[in-house]
């Protein structure tokens, strides 16, 4: 790490995602979900969100321009949107039967979106991963097993973050790729020494301006609503879905839709290397060739 901790503490926000319960492969879209696959704080019901899936997505149904500027950035200070810019970040993936579907949408509106994926999901379906990455889309991190960080140690909150980093890396690299630094708290729940700890240790945290809140047991009509209100209401943003409802399937055709309609364009969101500096440094344990000096 390059600097002191800032020991300042900022309440846990139970936002995001809900807490329970208070060329590469090509994959069939619209596929039935195949993976019963929950941790302990995502909960999916597959019965009653299976009627809301679409059937098919005709090919570029944006009915003006919707992809915006590439946005490259070194750390969340520079995650700057202009009136009339959002992102699209979807948490929790990736998920069969939902992700590669959500990708197709997201192809025929020709707009990409970064996709906050779980280390244990990544895990069970490695070569989603890596389809995801090859269809031009931002991979990052959202922790192993989506644990709330604040009821864990310094350690074992870092463990965590680091675990579910290297499980995506795991999967990109058979195509030569790795995740990008954007890492997102799981609730969005956080305290001011694990929020530095994390930015210390290289990853940009990816806050949230519009959250859906998809993993509502709703409609997608009224998941639709919402987040076009809220958005609105902000004008530009992050904003927040989930690749593991079929709601949010569902109602992604006709947000990007309005999206258009509105105005609004699509960002698409890199991270770049935070220093020129971002080796390895030398430490006391590694041995030093004086005489090369």
């Amino acid at each position: 790490m390059r600097g002191l901790w800032i020991i300042l503490l900022v309440p846990a926000l139970v936002a995001g995602c809900a807490k329970a319960p208070s060329a590469g492969p090509q994959l069939t879209a619209y596929a039935q979900d195949t993976d019963p696959f929950t941790t302990s704080a995502v909960i999916v019901d597959f019965v009653e969100e299976v009627g809301e899936m679409p059937q098919s997505i005709p090919p570029r149904l944006a009915a003006a321009p919707l992809a915006g500027r590439v946005l490259s950035v070194a750390s969340d200070a520079e995650l700057a949107l202009a009136p009339g810019e959002v992102v699209l970040t979807f948490d929790d993936g990736p998920r069969p039967g939902k992700t590669e579907t959500i990708l197709d949408t997201l192809d025929a509106f020709g707009v990409h979106a970064t996709f906050l994926m779980l280390g244990e999901a990544a895990e069970r379906h490695p070569e989603l991963v890596r389809v995801v990455a090859q269809r031009g889309h931002t991979i990052g991190t959202h922790t192993f097993s989506h644990t709330d960080l604040t009821t864990l140690s310094l350690s074992a909150a870092m463990g965590e973050m680091q675990s579910g980093y290297d499980a995506v890396a795991s999967a990109l690299d058979d195509i030569g790729q790795a995740p990008s630094r954007f890492f997102r708290f799981p609730y969005l729940a956080q305290t001011g020494l694990i929020r530095t700890s994390a930015i210390e240790s290289d990853f940009i945290v990816l806050d949230v301006d519009v959250d859906s809140k998809d993993y509502y047991k709703e409609t997608s009509a009224e998941v639709l609503a919402r987040t076009l209100a809220r958005l609105d209401a902000q004008g530009q943003g992050v904003i927040l879905f989930h690749d593991i409802h079929a709601r949010t399937v569902a109602m992604l055709p006709e947000f990007l839709r309005e999206l258009g309609e509105r105005g609004y364009s699509v960002v698409t969101l890199r991270s770049r290397p935070a220093s020129v500096f971002e080796n390895e440094l030398i430490t006391a344990e590694l041995p030093i060739d004086f005489d090369a000096l």
